[in-house]
C-alpha cells in the first residue's frame, strides 16, 4: 500500500527476520521507497523534526545510541554513532550511512550497564507494545547522568488523527500503532525511573499544510505533531 504524500511516515509490509528472538518488522519491506521519502515528499517534515532534536544535543554527553534506528536517517543527521533495530534490510542501509548497527530488540539491548550518555527513541514509541520494558533497558544502559531523548507523535494532533483513520482500512503500519497522549507518555517516563527535564514541540502545521520547516517551541503544545522529551534518571539513581 503506497503511503499518502501528506503522511510524515512512509509505510512498509511485514516480513520475518529469520533470526530467533527477533520478530517480524512492518518496516522490513519497501525500504527504498521509505528512505526516498526523506528527500522527497517528507523533506520539510524531516527538517522540522531535525530542528527540534538538534535543540537538545548540546545538553547530551556521548556516546549516543538510537533504539529503532531504521535506515539511519536521523542517526546520520544528528551524529548518533550506534543503533539497533529489528528490520534487517533497514539496518543494512543504516550501516552504509556510517552508523554502527546491531540487529536487536529494544527490550534486550546487547550492551553492558551504564555505557551510553544518551539514548534516542525517535518515532519508535507508538510501535512498541511494551514501552516500559524498553524504558527500563534504556535506564540500564545509561550512565548515571545520561539522558533519554524521546521523540513522539502524540495523540490528538491532526497527524495522528490521520493515522487513526487509516487503521480501519487495514493500513500495514498504523493498524498496529498506539498513539499516546502527553500525560500517558509522562506517566510511562516516570514509571521507567526518569524525570522530564525539557520538552520541545513542532509540526503545528497540518498534514496537508506543510509549506515550510518550522522552528521548535519550548514546552508541550497541544496539537503538535512531533514532540521531543528529554528525561534524566531520577536523582540518586546510578
Amino acid at each position: 500500500m503506497p503511503y499518502a504524500e501528506e503522511s510524515p511516515r512512509p509505510t512498509g509490509h511485514g516480513k520475518g527476520t529469520g533470526v530467533p528472538g527477533i520478530p517480524a518488522s512492518p518496516f522490513n519491506e519497501s525500504v527504498a521507497d521509505y528512505d526516498a521519502w526523506y528527500d522527497g515528499a517528507g523533506r520539510l517534515v524531516f527538517e522540522t523534526e531535525l530542528r527540534s532534536l538538534r535543540k537538545v544535543l548540546p545538553s547530551l554527553s556521548r556516546p549516543w545510541l538510537e533504539v529503532g534506528v531504521g535506515t539511519g536517517r536521523f542517526a546520520q543527521a544528528l551524529g548518533i554513532g550506534t543503533g539497533v533495530d529489528i528490520a534487517v534490510k533497514m539496518i543494512e542501509v543504516a550501516s552504509q550511512r556510517g552508523t554502527a548497527v546491531l540487529l536487536a530488540r529494544g527490550e534486550q539491548l546487547p550492551f553492558g550497564d551504564r555505557c551510553f550518555g544518551a539514548v534516542f527513541l525517535i518515532t519508535t514509541m507508538c510501535f512498541i507494545k511494551q514501552p516500559l520494558s524498553i524504558l527500563r533497558e534504556v535506564h540500564r544502559v545509561l550512565v548515571p547522568d545520561g539522558k533519554l531523548v524521546l521523540a513522539v507523535m502524540p495523540s490528538h494532533s491532526t497527524w495522528t488523527q490521520l493515522y487513526e483513520e487509516m487503521k480501519p482500512q487495514g493500513h500495514p503500519l498504523y493498524t498496529h500503532a498506539i498513539f499516546r497522549s502527553h500525560d500517558e507518555l509522562i506517566n510511562l517516563i516516570e514509571r521507567g525511573d526518569f524525570s522530564v527535564q525539557n520538552t520541545f514541540s513542532t509540526l503545528l502545521q497540518g498534514p496537508d499544510k506543510v509549506t515550510h520547516a518550522e522552528s521548535p517551541q519550548t514546552g508541550f503544545r497541544i496539537g503538535a505533531g512531533f514532540v521531543v522529551i528529554v528525561a534524566g534518571k531520577h536523582s540518586g539513581q546510578d
